[in-house]
């Protein structure tokens, strides 16, 4: 599976940004997908993760009520909607796939996308 990840930028405090994650290379059946973010000096962390049929997710506390993320199984993509965003939502983000749900160390991983806030 290869999982590219678009729609990262600069954006100023309080705006919005929506990272899409396309899938390729096999059918993502059953597959859970996820976002995760890695700030500049720290570990990579949980984001947000949906199931395959797009009724369980889950998310980081901070993210609560700012972050939505959603899927289109047709499209074969994943989105993360992002408003309200503060500056330490700062980090590149990564989409993540794995099969049944996301764990802590999904299987496939994409390159990641640059996400900056400015405050």
């Amino acid at each position: 599976v290869q999982l590219v990840e678009s729609g990262g930028g600069l954006v100023q405090a309080g705006g919005s940004l929506r990272l899409s994650c396309a899938a390729s290379g096999r059918t993502l059946s059953g597959y859970a997908m996820g976002w995760f973010r890695q700030a500049p000096g720290k570990e990579r962390e949980f984001v947000t993760s949906i199931n395959w049929s797009g009724g369980v997710t889950r998310y980081k506390d901070s993210v609560k009520g700012r972050f939505t993320i959603s899927r289109d199984n047709a499209k074969n993509t994943v989105y993360l909607q992002m408003n309200s965003l503060k500056s330490e939502d700062t980090a590149v983000y990564y989409c993540a796939a794995n099969l049944g749900v996301i764990g802590s160390a999904p299987e496939f991983w994409g390159q990641g996308t640059q996400v900056t806030v400015s405050s």
